[in-house]
This record gives structure tokens, C-alpha cells and sequence, in this order.
């Protein structure tokens, strides 16, 4: 097997594990955190809540795994550079949305 398919295996298997925890979250009775070692907000609407951020979880692996075709075609290819930045841009934008979308709306009082 060549290295760079076994490299977007590793690739891929990371964006599953986001995606399993996007479902996770999305079916889970008690709020779910965002943030490492961060204990979560008063959430006012909980379901909703573990909703949204499953979603954002879900999106941002199906993203991931795609960011991640252009290593298929090898090392040294200009191509790498996109999946780097892209991921980069990803999760700058998924921290973004949490914060000014998901944390406005579901914060309890």
C-alpha cells in the first residue's frame, strides 16, 4: 500500500472519530462541551444545544475528510498546502460559529 493512501487513511480515520463525536453529542441527554477541560454554560435548551454542536461536530469531519483527498496524490505535490490551510480556516470558523452563534442562543441565564 502506498504511503500517501495509508496517510489519508490515518487522515480520514481522524475525521470519523469528529463525526462520531458530532452523534455522540447530537443523542446525548446532559450538554456536551465544547471546549477541553472547560465545564459548559448554563444551557437553557439542552436537545437543542447537543443538536447544533453535534451538527458543527458532524460538518466539521465531512470537511476534514475531504480537506484531506488532496494527499492521495503524494508529498510533493502543491495540493498539500490546501489541505493544511483548509483545515486551519475549518476550525478557526467552527470555534467562530460556536462562540458567536451556538453560545448566544442556547446560554442560560
Amino acid at each position: 500500500m502506498d504511503g500517501s493512501v495509508i496517510g489519508f487513511i490515518v487522515w480520514a480515520l481522524f475525521g470519523c472519530f469528529m463525526i462520531g463525536l458530532g452523534i455522540r453529542a447530537f443523542f446525548s441527554k446532559k450538554a456536551v462541551g465544547f471546549w477541553a477541560n472547560i465545564k459548559t454554560f448554563p444551557v437553557n435548551d439542552i436537545r437543542g444545544y447537543n443538536r447544533a454542536t453535534g451538527k458543527l461536530f458532524i460538518t466539521y469531519g465531512f470537511v476534514f475528510i475531504v480537506l484531506g483527498v488532496p494527499l492521495l496524490s503524494g508529498q510533493n505535490t502543491p495540493y498539500i498546502l490546501l489541505s493544511v490551510l483548509g483545515v486551519m480556516i475549518e476550525t478557526i470558523a467552527i470555534m467562530a460559529i460556536y462562540s458567536l452563534f451556538i453560545t448566544k442562543k442556547y446560554k442560560g441565564k
